[in-house]
């Protein structure tokens, strides 16, 4: 080989590397438009080469801590870019205000160090996804006045939204962060010690983005214990990884793609029928979308010898909408009743003010969810709906808070009013405003056109199919599904690993071809 020729073959051979390199470098940076998802091949690689070294440093507690903390940092990094830093002055400021609560006996002091860990997690939320909505407030308000004192200037306001960026799964862990100061203040929970305990808290990346919400007392018991992985938790695990990726990558990605989001862009060029059908795909896609996340976080967690609690029970099986809350979003809704129903006094002060802060409550929780008048009405819709069904119990003993309470006819009747009511709140939770809401329903009451039921069937084939499936999926008994886990938990490991590799390649056939996001993830 003359030098010329090696000479060339060494340049060329760089080049190649030096591309791989760069391709390699450019996955492992934070790209905006394909933030890391659990149902990504990227994630997926990661998490093997995690969970190996995760075992390995089972028997040493701080340098496990030390290592799952840093992959969660840079797991929120590839979400959100930089700003994971500000994950970590949540951290930083909520450990040191819970030591400061836990270090003072006088209750003046420890009820000032409260309100302040309360402004600055609520103040980054109001920050961040409120102040356009309360800057076009404000700025309708003043035009209004303007307009009725004949002030030209104060009428012809104009609003041009501030271009603020929206941390994924700020609404989260904010409010994770916010039960560990208030239960250290209640003297419920003893502080954390260690800063990068909390860290792992915080920021333990199954449950960062899109939830669940786990309570401080119910996760840092288990922080410190020797993790071990029994069969039936691989089982177990497994099973709710393959659920939420069917659930989220083959149910709710390609109904939405493929229907949902076509109705909502458009209502008005599609019949009544096809526009409820709109809306009962949305609600599989939502609770697919969700559970699916969850099941997965619940999962992975499991894997690593740690229990989330249950944040969805079959929520579309409830027989009232008291029902509907105990089974959706468990997570969320316990943590709005435990730290702002009970604390404006829950059910203490009398039926009238009860009924008011129910709706204030779940005004509010709209509010978390994003900033948009449709929020309110879903949350004033839902709080609404909770004041009159108390109101209801308390004044006929026929009605019960839950259906299985009731007899058969009952039961099933509540089921099917309770699910519609639901899917009233879900018009307008999706739809990109009022109008489209308002657009949706005057099609499904105007123009129902039920003679396109066929056509509907024959024109969307796999949407058709998949909703039928979803449902039939969420209907079926517990110990059905009980049965379905079991098998995968029975199974040999190699065979435990083809389920997986199959739901994989299932994803792969059926997924569209861009990222989508989860729901939540704007919350």
């Amino acid at each position: 080989m003359s030098l010329l020729s090696f000479l060339s073959e060494t340049i060329s051979s760089g080049i190649k590397t030096g591309m791989l390199w760069e391709r390699i470098g450019s996955l492992l940076r934070y790209q905006p438009d394909a933030p890391m998802l659990f149902s990504t091949g990227l994630f997926f690689f990661l998490f093997i080469v995690f969970f190996a070294v995760y075992w390995s440093l089972r028997r040493s507690t701080t340098t496990r801590i030390v290592y799952v903390a840093l992959f969660s940092l840079y797991f929120y990094y590839k979400s959100s870019g930089l700003w994971f830093v500000l994950l970590i002055f949540t951290a930083t400021s909520d450990f040191l205000i819970a030591r400061a609560i836990a270090q003072t006996s006088h209750k003046g002091l420890r009820k000032t160090w409260v309100v302040l860990s309360i402004c600055i997690n609520i103040g980054m939320l109001a920050y961040f996804k409120y102040t356009n909505f309360l800057y076009d407030v404000g700025v309708m308000l003043l035009s209004s006045i303007g307009q009725w004192m004949g002030i030209r200037e104060l009428a012809q306001l104009n609003y041009t939204p501030l271009d603020i960026f929206l941390p994924v799964g700020i609404s989260f862990f904010t409010f994770q962060s916010l039960s560990y100061t208030i239960d250290v203040y209640r003297k419920r929970l003893d502080p954390l010690r260690r800063w990068i305990d909390y860290l792992f808290y915080v920021s333990f990346f199954p449950g960062l983005v899109a939830g669940p919400i786990v309570r401080a007392r119910d996760f840092i018991p288990q922080m410190f214990r020797s993790p071990r992985l029994s069969k039936e938790h691989l089982g177990e695990g497994l099973y709710l990884i393959l659920c939420g990726l069917f659930k989220k990558c083959v149910i709710s990605d390609y109904i939405s793609i493929n229907f949902v989001d076509r109705i909502f862009d458009a209502p008005t060029l599609y019949t009544g029928l096809e526009n409820l059908f709109g809306v009962y795909g949305y609600a599989l896609q939502i609770y697919c979308d969700f559970s699916g996340y969850s099941d997965m976080a619940i999962g992975i967690a499991l894997l690593m010898g740690i229990r989330f609690n249950v944040n969805f029970d079959s929520p579309y099986q409830s027989a009232t909408i008291t029902e509907f809350w105990r089974r959706w979003h468990i997570s969320l809704s316990s943590w709005l009743k435990d730290y702002l129903y009970i604390s404006m006094g829950g059910n203490r002060k009398g039926k009238f003010r009860t009924y008011v802060h129910l709706v204030v409550t779940m005004l509010l929780g709209g509010l978390w969810h994003g900033a948009s008048m449709r929020f309110i009405l879903w949350g004033a819709l839902h709080g609404v709906s909770l004041a009159v069904h108390k109101f209801v119990m308390g004044h006929f003993s026929s009605f019960k808070p839950m259906g299985e309470e009731m007899s058969l006819f009952r039961r099933m009747l509540g089921m099917i009013l309770t699910f519609h009511l639901v899917c009233l709140g879900w018009v307008f939770f999706r739809a990109d405003t009022v109008q489209i809401g308002r657009d949706v329903l005057m099609r499904i009451f105007t123009d129902f056109h039920p003679e396109v039921f066929t056509q509907f069937i024959v024109g969307y084939p796999g949407v058709s199919i998949l909703m039928a499936t979803g449902y039939l999926l969420h209907f079926i008994p517990k110990h059905i599904d009980w049965k379905m886990q079991r098998v995968v938990t029975d199974s040999p490991m190699l065979f435990q690993a083809l389920y997986l590799l199959l739901a994989i390649f299932v994803v792969i056939q059926v997924k569209s071809s861009g990222v989508v996001p989860f729901i939540y993830f704007q919350f």
